[in-house]
Order: C-alpha cells, then structure tokens, then sequence
C-alpha cells in the first residue's frame, strides 16, 4: 500500500497553485498525490512536473451530478467520459466521486437503486479507460449535512449491486468514524470492494498522528496485513506548516510500516 497526499485538503490554505506546489510534495518524501475537482487546473504543467518530479496521480474526482437523482444519469455518465480523458493524459487509474444529496420526498431504496444502476451505467466507460470509480460515504453529523450515503455498509452493498470490478467504496476513516460507523473489522472483511482509504485526525481533521483519539498505528498496520495494496489518501487539514508537516508524517508513516 501507498500514501498519497490530498492537495486542495493539506495545502489549500498555501495560496499556491496544483502545479507550485507539487515539488514539496517530493521534498517531504512522497511519489503520489491526488486531487478533488480537475476543472480549471493547469493540466499539462501537472503533467510536466509529474514526469520532473517522478509523481504520480493517485486519484482525482469526477465532474459531479447527483446519482441520487436517475434524471441526472446521461449528465454523470458524461462527466465522467471528460474525467477519464483527464485521468489518461495525466496516468490516473482511480477516480473519486460522492452520490449526491438525500432528495427529499423520494425513498430511501428509491435512490439507493437509482445510485447502483448509475454506476452500472458507467462500467462500460471504466471498462475502457481501465479505471475504477469508488464512491465515498461522508459524514452528515459535521461535514455533509444532508448528504445521502453516510453509511459504509450501505456502500459495500451498492457496490454488490453494480457487479463490477471497476466500481468500489473510498473507504473515509475520519467520516466513518465521525458518523460512528468506523471498524476496522468491517475494512478488513470488505477490502476486496475498499479501492482507496482517506484519512484525517479526529478531533478536528488534522494531523493524523499525534492529537488524535484514532489508533491510527493499529488501524494502518490491520489494513497492511489485509493484503490491500492500493492508496490511502492524507486528506487533513494541517495545523502547522504545511510541507514541515507532511515531513514529519512521513517519517511517522515510514516507522509504522517497518513496525513488525
């Protein structure tokens, strides 16, 4: 497994540009990155330093329409066409996307099927780009009011019902834990449909080692032991500086997964 750093997340508060600061992310002893919305990002210039730099993209999000809402399927279908010709010219394999706000006045298994059947409409286009789409659970008590899917193990079951290798669950451990869904019983038992991890420090989303009530030390070392081999995702908010940070998080990283 790999750690990949979150740009917009750990330094969005730099006022520096994708591309500017790409190279701190080398210096702190990272290879991967990934990115939320590619829209108006300096696509070529990313693709230069990645070749400079020897990085790699990791995972970036799609053009977003609500999978909640079937009306809106052509639109997402097309969103994510766009994504994956960004996700070539740039060497990502691992698109990110959220399902959309809870719409009110419609079931609840209304809009679960609506979301399966939307990310079955995608798996000809996944097929083709070889990429996988994994759709993130979000926590509605802090961060996503309203949003629909908060609970992994729904996740898990959507991604059951798209029957497909390409479509798999951004496993979150901060929201997971936020909403109280957290277990690392139910990543280890799942991790065949887990296709990317996020991770952040409770309280507060920051660092997380250090301040942080999750045992990230043990979590790290189970997911490691599952056999899972893909990205985990530093999507945190720092408290210090930025690149200092990411330094120190390196080496924190380098000593839990030599621990025995």
């Amino acid at each position: 497994m790999y750690y990949s750093v979150c740009v917009p997340a750990v330094f969005g508060g730099s006022g520096k540009t994708v591309p500017e600061v790409l190279p701190a992310i080398c210096r702190a002893g990272f290879q991967h990155y990934e990115l939320w919305g590619w829209e108006g990002l300096d696509l070529d210039a990313c693709k230069r330093i990645q070749q400079e730099e020897g990085l790699s993209l990791a995972a970036l999000c799609t053009s977003f329409a609500s999978l909640t809402d079937s009306a809106r399927r052509t639109d997402y279908v097309e969103g994510l066409k766009e994504t994956a010709e960004v996700c070539r010219k740039l060497g990502c394999r691992t698109i990110i996307t959220q399902v959309g706000q809870e719409l009110t006045g419609i079931a609840r298994d209304v809009q679960h099927a609506s979301i399966a059947a939307g990310l079955r409409a995608c798996v000809p286009v996944l097929e083709e780009y070889h990429l996988t789409l994994v759709i993130e659970p979000l926590n509605t008590r802090l961060d996503h009011p309203g949003y629909y899917l908060w609970s992994a193990g729904e996740a898990f079951q959507v991604v059951e019902e798209a029957a497909s290798a390409h479509v798999k669950v951004l496993y979150d451990m901060y929201h997971q834990y936020v909403t109280g869904d957290f277990s690392v019983d139910e990543i280890v038992k799942n991790i065949d449909k887990i296709g990317h991890f996020h991770m952040a420090g409770y309280p507060g989303r920051h660092e997380p080692l250090g301040n942080c009530e999750m045992d990230y030390p043990g979590i790290l070392r189970a997911i490691r032991q599952s056999g899972y081999e893909g990205g985990i995702g530093l999507e945190y908010i720092p408290v210090q500086d930025a690149e200092k940070g990411l330094r120190e998080l390196y080496g924190q990283l380098e000593d839990i997964v030599s621990a025995p």
